[in-house]
């Protein structure tokens, strides 16, 4: 059995930044076991899998280790290839998740994401993270991620987390979000997911349904520029909808191939 791969960088224009995932699209279900072990073979921290329904696509993002519940970088680089290389006409592609409905629309050569807004709150950080970080952050608050508030973008660049003391806390789906005001952007941040095969994601778009609402309680804007810091960078267009967020970026394919499968009855 061949089944189509597309390797796409998202929120950037530029090839070998942002954040890359791997796209899968299927036409019924392989059983999970087979989407893992593909997911381990792609190597990225995320690949995305979707099926057609009715009205739109049944999406499912995996990492090497986990089902994921949400992931930003993944369904960009979905509705990425659904638009440029599978030539979907219509002006939104609506997704059916493990989080709910979500769609995604397109301005330009952007793609505008539409997620469910998840503030963070007061919270205590955990004594293993704390020692495991380098620069304490000033304070710390929790939705699906723990959300580390710093005091300067300088602080968020020095910033170092020991990867192998982190190894011993169970997040789940979550991780931790390092974050300041930015000097070109309103907030910038960094993103990590201990025992995660790729320790620091390059730019997580779920972790912007808590920033968004965060920053904008914070600075009182609705429309942000955010930058996440990585090694390979990457720009996020955001604006808090009250119950909702919009994650715009940009998407530039790598390559695409094919994968060679035994015969599999799919679900």
């Amino acid at each position: 059995m061949k089944i189509q791969k597309y390797h796409v960088d998202a929120f950037t224009d530029r090839l070998f930044g942002g954040n890359p995932a791997c796209v899968i699209p299927l036409q019924k279900w392989l059983p999970d076991d087979i989407l893992f072990q593909i997911t381990k073979e792609n190597n990225l921290a995320e690949t995305a899998f979707f099926i057609p329904i009715d009205d739109g696509f049944h999406i499912r993002w995996f990492t090497p280790e986990v089902e994921m519940d949400l992931c930003g970088h993944a369904s960009l680089a979905s509705a990425h290839v659904i638009r440029e290389h599978l030539h979907y006409k219509k002006d939104i592609i609506y997704f059916q998740s493990a989080s709910g409905d979500l769609q995604v629309s397109f301005e330009g050569d952007k793609y505008v994401l539409d997620f469910p807004s998840r503030i963070p709150v007061k919270a205590e950080l955990p004594q293993i993270i704390k020692e495991s970080l380098n620069i304490q952050p000033s304070e710390v608050f929790l939705s699906r991620d723990y959300v580390l508030l710093y005091e300067s973008e300088e602080e968020i660049s020095t910033l170092k987390l020991d990867e192998n003391k982190l190894k011993q806390i169970d997040l789940g789906h979550g991780g931790i979000i390092c974050t300041a005001a930015g000097t070109k952007s309103d907030f910038i941040s960094r993103f990590f997911t201990p025992g995660a095969s790729i320790f620091e994601d390059p730019v997580t778009g779920s972790a912007h349904c808590s920033l968004i609402p965060f920053w904008s309680k914070k600075n009182g804007k609705k429309e942000q520029l955010a930058f996440q810091v990585s090694e390979r960078k990457g720009v996020l267009y955001c604006k808090d909808e009250g119950e909702r967020v919009s994650i715009a970026g940009q998407a530039i394919t790598y390559s695409v191939g094919e994968i060679f499968l035994p015969n599999s009855d799919q679900k």
